[in-house]
């Protein structure tokens, strides 16, 4: 059963990011080291991880009052700072940001999400909608837009009017299998996304202020029927529970 969203205030208000959070991360990504980031994790724990896991407590208490169905907390939202390393030529133990991500049912593992990411090589941002889906999902959602086209024309012009776009990760070349005869439809350029994801940035002095709760809610607003058809999509693939 999902966890329903937070309905209690945050034990721990959100009062900004400290004032070291993004040069923590410029000197940790020339400081890959153990000894470097044990010397240092106080900052890190201090500046980046407490304030993050209290905004990630703030919006799921704001998504309550807001009627958006994301939620999370401090615990299990959060990503590790450290690398897995198992798989990659990169042996860097660090990761040079610090991420979270609140979903319908508050676990990492559901579909449909709210993304913050702190820090890194992107910059700090914050993105709503589905990111990694697996083939079968992605595939239901691009069928879903075949099967109701007007609504997801509705879905386009509302992100539109809220200056979103959809453009993070690169497309398909062409038309994925089994949608070839959507060729120069209004649909074949949302059909070839492999993500369908919108996301602000967030201005290094607005991790200061407390009022990056509000920035987040409004994108997290205007993303919402964005959210809502890609959960009809998969929910209708599912059929009954």
């Amino acid at each position: 059963m999902a966890k329903p969203p937070s309905d209690q205030p945050p034990a721990a208000p959100f009062a900004g990011f400290g004032p070291a959070a993004l040069s923590f991360f410029a000197d940790l990504a020339a400081n890959q080291s153990r000894e470097w980031f044990l010397a240092n994790k106080a900052t890190y724990e201090r500046d980046i991880r407490a304030p993050l896991g209290s905004l990630i407590e703030a919006l799921a208490f704001a998504f309550a009052a807001h009627d958006i169905p994301l939620t999370g907390d401090a615990k299990r939202s959060l990503f590790r700072i450290h690398r897995d390393v198992r798989f990659s030529k990169d042996k860097s133990p660090y990761k040079t940001n610090a991420g979270a991500v609140m979903t319908r049912d508050g676990t990492k593992q559901s579909n449909g999400l709210l993304y913050v990411q702190i820090g890194g090589e992107e910059g700090s941002f914050a993105g709503v909608g589905f990111y990694g889906l697996e083939p079968k999902d992605l595939t239901a959602i691009r069928h879903f837009m075949v099967a109701r086209p007007e609504r997801w024309a509705a879905v386009r012009e509302g992100l539109d009017a809220a200056g979103l776009d959809l453009s993070m990760g690169a497309p398909l070349a062409r038309l994925p299998k089994g949608f070839e005869d959507q060729a120069g439809s209004p649909l074949a350029d949302d059909l070839k996304r492999r993500h369908l994801i919108v996301s602000r940035p967030i201005a290094p002095e607005r991790l200061r202020q407390v009022e990056l709760i509000d920035d987040i809610v409004d994108l997290s607003t205007a993303a919402q029927p964005l959210l809502t058809f890609g959960w009809s999509a998969l929910d209708r693939a599912r059929g009954p529970a």
